[in-house]
């Protein structure tokens, strides 16, 4: 069993920690310890302070996994905590590994999507999200791609780096036709409820089908590595439970108590992701058409990041790595196998965003005229 170099990871490793504008990052404005335990009443503030270090519960905290259930509408049993979406994943494609069998995955996608089942010696058969069709996820490419051997169809909107999202009709066919078909419908949510036109319910709804998400990405607390699982098949929620005991255990108790004050006060943490990203992101429409002989670009439907190219149809590593020389952070687009574009983050900056495109801007202008007498 071989994982293969996680590009994208090696990448911001390499550069983030001391980049003057990150705009390679997914998630959205930062928040403090202090931060959150603000947001908590002052019963909550003195549990944290003085709550014991030991072993939570393989299947999370009662009380996280309660607020999880209301914020979701499901009971509590059919919420299993996990460290973050990224155990939530390896668990899903530990329990799909068998022999000959497939599942089915989106291309570009989070590296995790892919690296995993293959690791595990799992068909990949990919789905692709094409800029030619504007970025939009066919559900009929997903149904052509599935067979008897189709162990788990993965669906992930808002889509990341795309920005795509599918309709709730769409999804509920999707459902539909899985369910049939005995094929586990695995929808990863960690941008929702992040929108940008067309809002979408989550899955989570929907009896057979199977929910992923954390607190990394909307809620932008990545952190405290807080994730879930909604599942509503008894079964495979003892699966989940059993893989949890094997992988991790729990999660740390400090961070479930902060994860529960979040998901309390939702509409604080994420409001203020959804403020700051629908800000930015009209920031970078003009942008963009400022820069579009150089740069072409789909605007995201959802979450909080775009997946602009190079309109030369060349790699984009040069162009990221030329970049970070001016104090910019993109992530290179062969970290999604889709090398000539790039991931643009545009909620991480916060308030600077401004700042952050009014320096990228200068270095397009520099790249764009070095190319020229190239």
């Amino acid at each position: 069993m071989q994982l293969k170099p996680f590009m994208l990871d090696a990448w911001l490793d390499q550069y983030e920690h001391d980049i003057e504008f990150d705009l390679g990052a997914s998630t959205g404005p930062t928040w403090t310890v202090n931060d959150i335990l603000a947001l908590a009443d002052d019963e909550t503030r003195h549990r944290f302070l003085n709550h014991n270090l030991v072993y939570s519960r393989p299947a999370g905290a009662d009380s996280l996994r309660e607020a999880i259930a209301e914020m979701q509408g499901v009971p509590i049993e059919a919420v299993q905590i996990m460290t973050g979406a990224s155990e939530a994943l390896v668990a899903l494609m530990w329990l799909a590994a068998e022999p000959g069998a497939n599942v089915i995955i989106p291309l570009p996608g989070y590296a995790p999507f892919a690296a995993l089942p293959e690791s595990l010696g799992l068909e990949t058969r990919f789905y692709r999200v094409r800029r030619e069709n504007g970025f939009r996820i066919d559900p009929d490419e997903i149904k052509r791609l599935a067979d008897s051997k189709t162990k788990l169809i993965l669906v992930n909107s808002p889509h990341h780096p795309t920005g795509a999202t599918i309709s709730d009709g769409e999804m509920e066919a999707l459902h539909d036709f899985s369910a049939e078909r005995g094929i586990q419908l695995v929808s990863e949510e960690v941008y929702h409820p992040i929108y940008h036109g067309r809002q979408t319910k989550s899955l989570a709804r929907l009896p057979h089908a199977t929910v992923i998400s954390d607190l990394s990405k909307a809620f932008s607390l990545p952190g405290v590595r807080t994730g879930w699982m909604i599942e509503h098949n008894a079964r495979r929620r003892q699966q989940y439970w059993t893989a949890r005991a094997y992988f991790t255990v729990s999660n740390a108790t400090t961070a479930e108590i902060l994860s529960e004050i979040a998901i309390r006060k939702r509409d604080v943490v994420l409001g203020r992701a959804q403020e700051t990203a629908t800000r930015n992101l009209k920031l970078l429409e003009s942008f963009m058409a400022t820069h579009r002989d150089v740069l072409g670009w789909i605007p995201p439907q959802g979450g909080m990041t775009a997946f602009p190219w190079l309109v030369s149809g060349e790699s984009a590593r040069p162009f990221c790595q030329a970049a970070t020389e001016h104090g910019i952070l993109l992530a290179p687009g062969d970290c999604f196998d889709a090398p000539s574009h790039f991931r643009l983050g545009f909620a991480a900056a916060g308030d600077n965003f401004s700042k952050a495109l009014d320096r990228f801007g200068e270095f397009v202008k520099s790249w764009s005229a070095k190319m020229v007498t190239a």
